[in-house]
């Protein structure tokens, strides 16, 4: 009976991995970079969230309702989030008066949400807490790098989505 190691050297010559190109090599430690980026952003939005009663996924998802209605499906596509996790989110916002599912004219089942007033005044209090926050960090890494890393950030969202 043959082990495993010498089944997968079958696949793998001597069970090496291929060597990922320059690019891809620049690709993977910018994904890195992004997701331990993601972990700081997800704590810092929890801690200015915290004091209105919010954490950065229900500030998240308050945020995306702010001028236009949406469906949680929407919502999810805007964030790149599960549907499921949005769904469960919206729905503890509507039960705490934050926001209100009303009937979608385009849709039968997909119902829309609303921020209501509270949720509204909610949004207000945590955008206010982030804009000193904001600008502090703004003013450290400079405006000109931040525009830079957000047109690159945006065209490698861009290119991901073309690939899905």
């Amino acid at each position: 009976m043959s082990s495993l190691r010498d089944r997968q050297h079958a696949v793998n010559k001597d069970g090496d991995i291929p060597a990922r190109t320059p690019a891809g090599d620049a690709f993977s430690a910018l994904a890195v970079l992004i997701l331990r980026l993601g972990g700081h952003l997800a704590g810092a939005g929890d801690d200015l969230a915290r004091p209105s009663g919010q954490t950065s996924a229900r500030w998240q998802v308050l945020a995306a309702v702010e001028n236009q209605m949406a469906t949680v499906a929407q919502i999810a596509r805007s964030l790149g989030l599960a549907r499921q996790s949005v769904q469960r989110i919206a729905d503890v916002l509507a039960r705490e008066g934050l926001a209100k599912y009303q009937e979608n004219p385009g849709h039968r089942r997909a119902k829309l949400l609303r921020l209501l007033p509270r949720g509204r005044h909610v949004l207000r209090a945590i955008q206010a807490a982030q804009q000193p926050w904001a600008d502090r960090l703004g003013a450290a890494i400079g405006e000109a790098d931040l525009r830079r890393a957000s047109a690159i950030l945006q065209r490698l969202l861009q290119v991901l989505a073309e690939t899905e």
